[in-house]
């Protein structure tokens, strides 16, 4: 086990500011994903999101592309 975080670990003296903002983008990357998963994946939203999914096939659009007001 030692061996592993030996080779896992970093040396954070050395790491330069370009280091660093990597790894804090990388954080909120997966923070990102992880937040759109639980939202999305949430029985309570399926059906918004369905709703949404339907909506460029809905016909009932108020608005009709190349009409004069």
């Amino acid at each position: 086990m030692t061996r592993l975080l030996a080779y896992l670990g970093m040396d954070v003296t050395a790491m330069t500011m370009n280091d660093w903002t990597g790894v804090f983008l990388a954080l909120v990357a997966v923070i990102g994903m992880v937040a759109t998963y639980v939202l999305v994946f949430r029985p309570s939203n399926k059906e918004q999101f369905e709703a949404q999914g339907r909506m460029i096939l809905d016909d009932d659009d108020p608005v009709k592309l190349g009409d004069k007001r």
